[in-house]
Parts: C-alpha cells; structure tokens; sequence
C-alpha cells in the first residue's frame, strides 16, 4: 500500500514596501522598486527565515518580490524559483493611483468596488476569480514540488489574499473584509494536503 504523501508548509510573505505602497498606491502589475524601509524589511524577513528549516523559495518575477527574497536566499544558500502566475493583479485604470484619487474621478464606481471588489473590480482590471484561479494553482504547483516540504513563497497583497480565499472556502467577495491587508514581509502559513488547506498563522511580522 502507498503511504500518504505528507502536507506541504507554505509560508507566505508579501514583499517589502515600495514607494507606491508607501503612497498607497496600486502597483499590480507595475515594476516598482523597493524602498528602503523595503529593503530593510527583506533583511529582517532573512533572518527569520535563517532561523527555520526551509527546503525551497519562490517568487512573483516582479523585482518587488525577487529583491525581497534575496537575503533569504543568501541565508539558506538557495536560489529562488519564479512563478509567472504568483505575479499580482493587474489593477487596470487605478494603476499608480490611490483609491481616493479613483473615487474623485468616478464615485459611483469606486463605491461599487468598495460594495463587492469582485462583481465590480476597476476598469480594464483583471478578473478577481481568474486571479485567484491562478494564485491558487500557483500555489498548489509549488508545494507539489517539495512534498512535505517547507516552502517560502513571496508575492503580492491581493493576490495573497484571493488566494487565501480560494483555498480555505473563503467568498471570494469578501477578500478585502476577512483579510484587510497582508503586512510587508509579514509571514501567513499554510499547511497543503491533498485537496485541503488549513490556515496555521496569518499576517505574522518577522521582526
């Protein structure tokens, strides 16, 4: 008889603070660098991931994600794999923008995004239940790869919380009221078995 295959750990962190982030702007899909309040952050997320035993890290291919993984690396001596789908959301219109400076331009559309973010996501957004399609099977690829394994995953705000979603039976509709915002470089983990996903920490800082 073929023993069961053990549950994979998946510790996710958002990346480290950029200068839209500080503003409070969307960046989705957008290349925006770290701070230094980023950077420093991606240190501290380094040191705590020096101190576990991890098999393998992860990333968005968005520098944001690939900077702030990088002192991890050089802690464990790893090298970091890339996710396409792990990237963020893509935000549409509101790219660059702040919610505010959206709902000045259009109140009657922002109050609906408020009202349901995913019957109602920005102009020329993505989808909010593709995105978290591909952030949840994103996920499940990489603890495929390291049954039983431990994993740090490093990626993006929404899509992190639509995931999350996703996986615990979460509505979907309700991301932005259940989970409020991931912290920078805050670690929320996972536990993957099989077909089910139980919620261990969430929003965790590492510092």
């Amino acid at each position: 008889m073929t023993p069961p295959t053990p549950p994979t750990t998946l510790f996710l962190a958002r990346h480290g603070q950029t200068v839209w982030h500080a503003e409070n702007r969307y960046a989705g899909v957008s290349d925006v660098p770290l701070t230094d309040t980023g950077h420093a952050q991606a240190k501290a997320l380094g040191r705590w991931a020096g101190a576990q035993p991890l098999d393998a890290v992860w990333t968005s291919p968005l520098s944001r994600a690939i900077a702030t993984a990088e002192p991890t690396c050089r802690a464990l001596g790893l090298t970091a794999h890339r996710e396409d789908d792990l990237r963020e959301c893509d935000f549409g219109v509101v790219e660059g923008r702040t919610l505010a400076e959206f709902e000045a331009a259009d109140p009657a559309a922002a109050q609906a995004f408020r009202d349901d973010p995913v019957a109602h996501p920005f102009p020329g957004a993505e989808n909010p239940r593709a995105a978290a399609d591909r952030a949840a099977g994103a996920l499940r690829r990489v603890a495929g790869t390291r049954p039983g394994g431990r994993i740090l995953v490093v990626a993006h705000n929404t899509l992190l919380r639509l995931a999350l979603c996703r996986l615990l039976g979460i509505p979907l509709a309700d991301y932005r009221r259940v989970l409020p915002g991931l912290l920078n470089t805050a670690v929320t983990e996972i536990r993957l078995d099989g077909p089910h996903t139980a919620l261990i920490s969430l929003n965790v800082p590492c510092t």
